[in-house]
């Protein structure tokens, strides 16, 4: 149960009431089933009146994507911010070795496993020329390596399992290079050769995909990392990871928009933007995933302005929780964008 009592070490005996460890659970329980209900039921709304075809299986394809995106943001972002937490001033020290500061435990391992599920699912319904298998005998593994898809399924589903068993080594860290590899193979898949200009096209989905790692994971983590130092050592520390992050989270919601935007203007040209955006599944979900980027922006400027200005500079905590929630629902709204008919037009 969670204690009430004040914190020793804490800045002070009246604060704001937290929630419970079962309100917290319950939120958490919304927020996962809200975010698996768009993926799911998503396809079907988004191509009602378009006249475009939905692929077999494209709510769970969604849902597999977005399972997907998640774990792959989760360690990103621990490793990003446990790094910034190494090097904010008067940082409380770790007892074991004096050099680090202590952090909230990893999610990565979980992360990783989630992950590798969600890949042998993908690779399963690439495995049957992009169709739900309806048993094992339907799946064709050798398959896999004589198609471009089916050599990028593999090394997501091999990644993960990778990051997993690094993730619970002496040396986490490692697991950066597994997951730097399932970033790859996500740009190169969104991109087939048959594209025009597919190189510029995976170049801008890489840095795009990394920065939205960085940024939803990395704002996850620094909150979590921010609540263990405010109960053990006082708001100081905590106020300054916050800020840490926000200068970058400030570079990083710059190459998002750029990338993102240069994106959607090479799957729909300008002349055709604002008809596509109404008119095509594509671009309903991505109008949608427009406007709660727009909704994230203002939370997180919000919160930059708490964290500068506002006696108590934690006070920017609320703010960055309700940008987490939005974030988590960008997640899902892109791993939609993935299941559905891109309207390419060159």
């Amino acid at each position: 149960m969670t204690s009430t009592r004040p914190t020793p070490g804490a800045a002070g005996t009246h604060g704001p009431v937290r929630p419970t460890g079962a309100g917290r659970s319950v939120a958490l329980l919304v927020l996962v089933t809200l975010a698996a209900l768009i993926p799911l039921f998503g396809p079907s709304t988004a191509l009602h009146g378009t006249g475009e075809a939905a692929a077999p299986g494209s709510g769970g394809i969604a849902l597999l994507r977005t399972v997907l995106f998640a774990a792959l943001c989760l360690p990103i972002g621990e490793l990003f911010v446990n790094r910034l937490a190494r090097s904010v001033p008067g940082a409380p020290e770790k007892p074991a070795d004096g050099r680090h500061p202590p952090v909230p435990r990893g999610w990565s391992p979980f992360a990783a496993g989630a992950g590798f599920v969600a890949a042998l699912g993908l690779a399963s319904v690439v495995a049957t020329g992009n169709l739900v298998p309806g048993g094992l005998s339907d799946i064709d593994v050798g398959g896999l390596y004589a198609s471009r898809d089916g050599k990028l399924a593999l090394i997501e589903v091999n990644a993960f399992l990778v990051a997993g068993l690094c993730a619970v080594s002496r040396r986490p860290g490692t697991q950066i290079w597994p997951l730097a590899a399932v970033v790859v193979a996500e740009a190169l898949r969104a991109h087939p050769t048959t594209e025009h200009g597919p190189l510029t096209g995976s170049a801008l989905t890489l840095v795009h995909l990394a920065c939205a790692a960085l940024w939803v994971g990395g704002l996850l983590h620094a909150l979590r990392t921010l609540r263990l130092w405010n109960g053990r050592y006082g708001t100081q520390a905590g106020a300054a990871l916050l800020g840490l992050y926000a200068r970058v989270a400030a570079v990083l919601l710059a190459a998002i928009t750029a990338t993102g935007v240069w994106s959607s203007l090479r799957r729909m040209p300008p002349e055709t933007i604002l008809e596509q955006l109404t008119a095509t599944a594509y671009g309903r979900a991505l109008l949608a995933k427009a406007l709660l980027t727009a909704v994230v922006a203002g939370l997180a400027l919000w919160a930059r302005q708490r964290l500068r200005r506002a006696a108590d500079p934690l006070t920017a905590c609320a703010p960055a929780r309700a940008e987490v929630v939005a974030l988590g629902l960008v997640v899902a709204v892109s791993g939609l964008l993935t299941a559905l008919p891109a309207p390419i037009r060159w």
